[in-house]
């Protein structure tokens, strides 16, 4: 576990990516689209009760998932070099996204609350609310958005790893796969006529459970880049 502390220690030293690039970025994805509902609310057009989804909340997950390319892409050689292990590097990282995950989900939790409180900042836009994902109780919406960083920042692990091990064709190939399955499973869905019975699963299912189904995919991503680290040449 000191090991794992150490590394995540090590990744800090690029602050930017970690602690400040996410924050920004969504900031300044805030301004752009307070300033555009801003000027719709002046003119008139938003006056009528409406409430009206931003989405550039998902700014911040973009670049966590980029974080996580960026975790295996940049540092790894160093890192080894300075005699850390693969399987302590992986978890390591691993410990330091899931552990920012879970502030920066408590940090939009906390945002999603002050929008509440002023009406969608005054203007009924809804920046860090999202319809059935992000529109809960705080704590709900601190697992979901925790469970979707960790999600990404894996998935963009594995990205890179995978990208370390096998160059550019095992990616396009790694990336290809995930295309493959994705699209047998929409044509499988499609031919057996299931788009309703899909709509009406996800539909039933509360966003605490779509949540634990985010969370076990993440878990599953986590073993499948271990799998891949353990067996890294550098």
């Amino acid at each position: 576990m000191s090991t794992w502390i150490t590394v995540a220690r090590y990744h800090l030293i690029q602050r930017l990516n970690f602690l400040v690039l996410p924050w920004a970025i969504l900031a300044f994805a805030f301004i752009i689209c307070l300033a555009i509902f801003g000027s719709l609310h002046a003119s008139g057009i938003g006056t009528h009760g409406n409430h009206y989804y931003a989405g550039g909340i998902a700014t911040i997950f973009v670049v966590w998932f980029i974080a996580g390319i960026q975790t295996t892409s940049r540092s790894l050689s160093f890192a080894l070099a300075l005699g850390a292990t693969r399987r302590a590097y992986y978890l390591g990282s691993i410990t330091l996204g899931v552990t920012l995950a879970a502030v920066y989900g408590l940090g939009l939790a906390g945002l999603q609350a002050v929008e509440r409180t002023t009406g969608g900042w005054g203007l009924r836009m809804h920046f860090f609310r999202v319809p059935y994902l992000l529109d809960g109780p705080w704590y709900l919406t601190w697992c979901t958005s925790l469970v979707g960083l960790a999600l990404l920042y894996c998935w963009g692990i594995w990205f890179g790893l995978v990208y370390r091990r096998w160059n550019l064709a095992g990616l396009l190939a790694f990336i290809a796969t995930q295309i493959a399955a994705f699209t047998a499973g929409a044509l499988a869905v499609t031919w057996t006529g299931g788009w309703h019975s899909l709509d009406r699963f996800f539909t039933a299912i509360s966003a605490a459970g779509l949540t634990g189904f985010l969370a076990a995919l993440a878990a599953a991503l986590i073993v499948g880049g271990l799998s891949t680290a353990r067996r890294l040449t550098v």
